[in-house]
């Protein structure tokens, strides 16, 4: 799970709603450039994207990061039909929608962030009122062992409670290296519980074996500008296949240098200077 660096927000950002769901914004001081939204992966938060916040709003960029239905603090109903990706996918062009008054947005998604904006797009292929399309630490499938433990929490979230998964899920990942600080560690366990549980079986399971949709995003980004963006390695999406994904897509390819998984928290300033480039061009 990505692991934010700090809680506190910068001077920049702060939180709020839109269309029903958790935010938090970050606000230039001076004209906007554009605005972004930023779409958290399974497990995750608007709170992944808090170092990038001031970073992207120094460069002139307003940006809003959520929370999914169901995700920490974005509520969702008893119904398992309400966390498919395709629901998923019509908030976030709900959200596009009250953003969108000054200008098209720029649509970012993380890891299972990038296939709910993919639902998004494949949505209404014929009006996209985004201005470009990132997708961040993803591609068509997990690697084989990644999928394969997606699997085991995907059955564990059905027989478990949240608080017996998040026990047996830091038993198995054992020490971190480096570890985080307490506050950290309590957000992190915080977020997790705070998750509907519906949200979390439904996202694991879609993530277990998802189809390759590559090519009809392909045709229907058509002239959308789109970057695919990784750290050097990752654990979860293998980095060959999101190069290869990038050659399907005809999509501009960044790499952030000494990065993993989450590049917006390992390494803020360098993925931030990468998206603010890309929505300038």
């Amino acid at each position: 799970m990505s692991t934010p660096p700090f809680l506190e927000l910068p001077s920049c950002a702060r939180a709020g709603r839109v269309a029903g769901l958790a935010a938090l914004w970050g606000e230039p001081a001076g004209a906007v450039r554009g605005t972004a939204l930023l779409v958290p992966g399974f497990t995750g938060s608007k709170e992944d994207f808090i170092a990038l916040l001031e970073p992207l709003a120094g460069a002139g960029f307003r940006t809003v990061a959520v929370d999914l239905r169901g995700q920490y603090e974005s509520a969702g109903p008893d119904d398992p039909a309400a966390y498919t990706v395709p629901a998923l996918a019509a908030d976030v062009r709900a959200v596009t929608a009250a953003l969108g008054a000054d200008g098209p947005v720029h649509l970012l998604g993380h890891s299972f962030g990038g296939h709910v904006v993919r639902e998004a797009v494949l949505a209404e292929p014929g009006a996209l009122p985004w201005r470009t399309l990132t997708l961040m630490s993803t591609g068509p499938a997990l690697a084989p062992a990644e999928a394969g433990r997606m699997a085991l929490l995907r059955d564990a979230l059905g027989s478990m409670d949240l608080e017996s998964v998040w026990q047996a899920i830091r038993q198995l990942e054992g020490e971190r290296v480096p570890p985080v600080e307490p506050e950290i560690e309590e957000f992190l366990h915080r977020r997790w519980l705070a998750n509907h549980p519906l949200a979390l079986a439904a996202a694991a399971a879609h993530l277990v074996a998802p189809p390759d949709r590559v090519a009809e995003l392909a045709a229907a980004v058509g002239g959308l500008p789109t970057l695919v963006l990784s750290g050097e390695r990752d654990y979860a999406w293998p980095v060959e296949e999101q190069s290869a994904m990038a050659e399907r897509l005809r999509a501009v390819r960044r790499t952030v240098s000494g990065a993993g998984h989450s590049p917006n928290t390992e390494r803020p300033a360098q993925t931030a200077e990468f998206l603010a480039g890309f929505w300038s061009g």
